[in-house]
């Protein structure tokens, strides 16, 4: 297929400034990618993210009325092959370039509607959320690494179970923020009032399970990503242990951050671990 013309690669570098601005961490990560891999990478990041925004972030209007706008704008684009949403154009362009499974799509809207009023999950709609939401979007990522189909279906569990783990960590750090700012506690059968070491503990269990199964396929993804899917487990892995010697009254009290300085060394380290096939 030929490159993207001006207009497609002008809307990929708006993807990948979206990217920047909202989160360093991906953004090294996705820098350790080839550098004619990174666009793609980028878009799906810009694409989830906005949507993503607008669940959670655009007060004063019906929500539901705008992402269901947006969720019909990104099928359009898609069918059509054109937008002139410079985030649409380029996930337009990705989705049909690598041939992306319509269905990661409906999946991610579904998560994303779910956050407009549902404050509590059952395990099944906890791990349904957990696919929409992460699982899709590692598979998304996926299919842009093997495009040839025998090797995506080899690596599709690790990488959900990698996005699951990623998701997971998510809900641990923005535990407070989520109850306080939304009223809203992801972990199923889990009440924030009574979140204890003990609930904190077994969260803790399923998130390292996950974050073991994941860990298996990223030694096998092509050598072009490998490195930046690596960073990213390194930089999320290393939030997870700090949230770890955290207590459940620490979780709640604030976010839990790791430094700029911090993700720095860690993605120094990921590249030598990358180098010698160190993966742990």
């Amino acid at each position: 297929m030929d490159g993207p013309s001006l207009y497609t690669y002008s809307t990929y570098r708006c993807s990948k400034v979206i990217t920047q601005l909202y989160s360093t961490s991906f953004s090294w990560g996705i820098r350790s990618f080839d550098k004619n891999l990174r666009f793609p990478i980028y878009a799906i990041y810009a694409f989830v993210r906005y949507a993503d925004e607008i669940v959670d972030s655009f007060e004063g209007c019906d929500k539901r009325v705008v992402i269901s706008t947006f969720r019909s704008d990104t099928m359009l684009a898609i069918s059509r092959r054109l937008s002139m949403n410079p985030v649409l154009q380029a996930f337009q362009d990705t989705v049909n370039r690598y041939g992306i499974d319509q269905s990661f799509i409906d999946a991610f809207f579904r998560s994303m509607e779910c956050d407009l009023d549902q404050k509590s999950f059952s395990r099944k709609a906890y791990d349904d959320y957990i696919y929409g939401s992460a699982e899709v979007i590692g598979l998304m990522c996926l299919r842009i690494f093997c495009p040839d189909d025998q090797k995506f279906r080899e690596l599709s569990a690790p990488a959900s179970r990698l996005g699951a783990a990623f998701q997971k960590v998510n809900f641990l750090r923005d535990f407070r923020s989520d109850f306080v700012e939304r009223e809203r506690v992801y972990f199923p059968g889990l009440n924030y009032n009574t979140f204890d070491d003990a609930a904190k503990k077994a969260v803790e269990e399923e998130i390292a399970a996950d974050f073991k199964a994941g860990l298996e396929g990223i030694a096998k993804l092509p050598k072009g990503f490998r490195r930046g899917v690596y960073v990213a487990y390194v930089y999320y892995r290393a939030l997870f242990k700090k949230l770890e010697r955290a207590s459940a009254e620490q979780i709640k009290a604030g976010r839990i951050r790791i430094p700029n300085g911090t993700k720095l060394a860690l993605m120094c380290s990921a590249i030598m671990r990358d180098r010698l096939k160190q993966y742990a």
